[in-house]
């Protein structure tokens, strides 16, 4: 799998190695794999799912959420950049490796009570996540744990994203 995610350096700046999935995206035996792979964390042991939302982070969060969220029958949520839900929202900014950002989900989007799987393509300083997250308890709905598909275990995403359960497919 890692062989279909490559790398292009200084890309968006310089010093900045992006992770390209796009190559995996093409690859229907790959996107499959991934897709049961970060679906698999919104079950039990027992294989119950025990979600009643997907949150997808904007915007390869989308791609990797949807598919997951229909493989647990479970509804999608997307959490959308500063300004581009039509309704009333709920906003967090937060700082990201290389810039600042702002997300926003509507604020009935999730119920209260309802627990939230997380899915992102990849986990770096963790403050995606951990906005995210706070969108979600600002709805009532519980996170149960982030699945995303890479780790870039360098920038300790991990250790800012505290006790919230994270599954990587693939740790860089």
């Amino acid at each position: 799998m890692s062989r279909l995610v490559l790398d292009v350096p200084d890309c968006p700046l310089p010093g900045v190695m992006f992770k390209d999935i796009t190559p995996l995206l093409a690859d229907p035996a790959g996107l499959a794999a991934v897709v049961d792979a970060l679906a698999d964390h919104g079950r039990d042991p027992d294989g119950a799912v025990v979600v009643d939302k997907v949150v997808g982070m904007e915007a390869r969060g989308f791609i990797l959420g949807a598919p997951v969220a229909l493989a647990l029958g479970a509804g999608f949520v997307p959490v959308r950049k500063a300004g581009k839900l039509p309704r009333a929202t709920h906003a967090v900014s937060y700082a990201l490796e290389y810039a600042e950002a702002t997300l926003e989900v509507h604020q009935d989007a999730v119920a209260p009570g309802e627990r939230v799987l997380l899915i992102d393509d990849v986990l770096a300083t963790g403050g995606t996540v951990t906005a995210t997250r706070r969108l979600v308890e600002a709805c009532g709905g519980t996170c149960i744990g982030v699945a995303v598909l890479m780790e870039l275990t360098a920038l300790s995403g991990r250790e800012a994203v505290g006790d919230l359960p994270i599954h990587a497919v693939m740790t860089v």
